[in-house]
């Protein structure tokens, strides 16, 4: 069900591809090899844990945003999965430059339901389904065909964070210290942000889509330790509501949730997606669309993807664009002109 969930808001939110050969080492050009001494490398997981013996050559990915951690790594992998805008081997724009003139990778379907004959036909000697929802029984499938790397046991199904999921791509594929690098490299460009903006610093924030309702994204969810990790405070009941998810619809009761000092509302056009929630008399009473505190992002776009994705490579896009207009809703000032992304 949380799969379902979340294809079908990858779908508001916002084929042929080119197949490898079986015999075809999948790094970059001029990527750097594994670490000496990265193997055998142990990873825990949901499912318990995965030992990847010796530098992984075929990768698959079967989540839906680890393409980015692996490219950043300079890993190609074999095979990506569909998931959010219809991008060649499901490389988005933000991520092309790291792809270089690598064969794209095959892309196979979206669905809740892994594409276990095609995966095989890759012969994969990895596969990585950190960010997604994978069952007990999906991994038991996989992992006959080649080591498998769950999503982490700690954050519900879609929930695990871009630096958590870079580090543990990065033992997996034998570059940990790499990983752990470009981490802090991203974590140190958040913290001059949240330096430059003290406005940020304990206000309310929230990430939301007007999907079944008012569906929000819960602490947990990528998107919103984003806000957190810029000074951002959730609402103080948000994951009580979540109940344990990555997100989910408020009812009617808990609109107050909503009434943040900044909302980021992820939207399917800019203009359909601001009048039907003028329309909505409970929503346009609150204070945080009174005082206009609302970011509007256009999810069928690259920016709109780019920040579904949340990756060590889509973030550094998202910031740029996303930060000053934050700084804009937080002000609290209804002149102030928010510009839609």
């Amino acid at each position: 069900m949380a799969r379902k969930m979340a294809l079908a808001l990858c779908a508001l939110l916002l084929t042929a591809a080119c197949g490898t050969p079986a015999n075809q080492t999948t790094a970059a050009p001029g990527a750097s090899p594994a670490e000496p001494g990265a193997f055998p490398a142990t990873i825990e997981h949901k499912y318990g844990s995965t030992t990847v013996k010796a530098e992984p050559r075929r990768v698959v990915a079967v989540g839906l945003t680890e393409q980015d951690a692996l490219l950043a790594l300079g890993v190609v992998p074999v095979a990506t999965t569909e998931w959010d805008g219809d991008y060649p081997g499901a490389i988005g724009p933000w991520a092309k430059e790291k792809l270089g003139s690598a064969a794209l990778p095959q892309k196979l379907p979206a669905g809740e339901v892994p594409s276990y004959e095609k995966i095989a036909a890759l012969h994969p000697d990895l596969i990585i389904a950190q960010y997604g929802g994978l069952t007990q029984e999906q991994y038991d499938k996989l992992a006959k065909m080649a080591p498998v790397v769950a999503q982490p046991k700690a954050y519900p199904d879609y929930g695990v964070g871009w630096q958590e999921l870079t580090k543990n791509v990065g033992i997996a594929v034998g570059r940990p210290a790499l990983a752990a690098k470009l981490v802090g490299e991203l974590e140190a460009k958040i913290a001059t942000i949240r330096q430059q903006h003290p406005e940020f610093a304990g206000a309310t924030g929230l990430m939301a889509s007007p999907w079944e309702g008012y569906f929000v994204f819960a602490s947990a969810d990528p998107r919103s330790r984003l806000l957190t990790s810029l000074g951002f405070k959730m609402p103080a009941d948000l994951d009580t509501v979540m109940k344990g998810k990555f997100g989910a619809a408020l009812s009617a009761e808990r609109t107050d949730l909503l009434n943040v000092d900044a909302l980021v509302w992820i939207v399917e056009g800019i203009e359909p997606g601001k009048a039907m929630l003028g329309k909505d008399a409970l929503y346009s009473g609150l204070k945080v669309a009174k005082e206009k505190r609302e970011v509007f992002v256009d999810s069928p776009t690259d920016f709109g993807r780019a920040l579904s994705f949340s990756s060590i490579l889509s973030l550094p896009f998202v910031l740029d664009k996303l930060v000053p207009q934050l700084s804009a809703a937080v002000d609290g000032n209804p002149a102030t002109e928010v510009k839609p992304l």
